[in-house]
């Protein structure tokens, strides 16, 4: 039986069932179509090996964002709250190539916080999908805005991507950087924290 794709959009979960051996004949259907021989040694098994693969590198189908945020405290804690340096791994739509990179989250409660893994839990749940960057780092905060409803948040993620360093332009030390912002955090004495506590801006300025 193969995966069936049943959107529950962009923040949502997406109803999978399990990959089997079809999925299989189309990985070797491309491996013909670049000329390999699926049957030698070294191939035999690759199909396989790649649909297993699918299932952690595409596993954020499977997951709902506000599953992840269900578990909350009540917290009087009024300042902000912030994971940063959090890597992940991600699939780029266009090509089909990983980018990959570090992610920061950082979030003013509203009355309510979250366990510090959560956040973390929050990014696999986007990255392990075909995405983009922008798309990625927009998702994870509206999903804080809408299963938290904290204060505000400011979601930084810079990251490689194969699709520009070992294709077209080839260039491989560039990296991308974006920034998603809600609530106070648009305020510039917000923004100024965040970057400061993530080591963007100058401990000097």
């Amino acid at each position: 039986m193969d995966y069936e794709w049943v959107s529950a959009g962009s923040a949502g979960a997406v109803k999978a069932k399990k990959m089997t051996t079809t999925n299989e004949s189309h990985i070797k259907n491309l491996l013909i179509a670049i000329g390999e021989d699926p049957n030698r040694e070294g191939l035999k098994d690759t199909p396989k090996r790649v649909v297993k693969s699918w299932e952690t590198l595409f596993g954020g189908y499977k997951q709902n964002p506000k599953d992840v945020l269900t578990t909350q405290f009540i917290s009087n804690h009024k300042s902000m709250i912030v994971c940063d340096n959090i890597e992940f791994y991600s699939t780029c739509e266009h090509h089909l190539l990983p980018f990959y990179g570090v992610c920061h989250i950082g979030y003013i409660p509203n009355k309510k916080i979250i366990g510090l893994s959560k956040m973390p839990r929050l990014l696999e749940v986007f990255a392990r999908r075909l995405q983009i960057q922008e798309r990625l780092t927009d998702q994870i905060a509206d999903s804080l805005m809408e299963h938290l409803d904290p204060l505000g948040c400011g979601i930084i993620i810079k990251s490689k991507h194969m699709c520009m360093n070992c294709r077209g332009i080839q260039k491989r030390n560039a990296s991308m950087i974006t920034s998603s912002i809600r609530g106070i955090f648009f305020q510039s004495h917000v923004k100024d924290e965040f970057a400061q506590l993530i080591n963007l801006k100058s401990k000097d300025t």
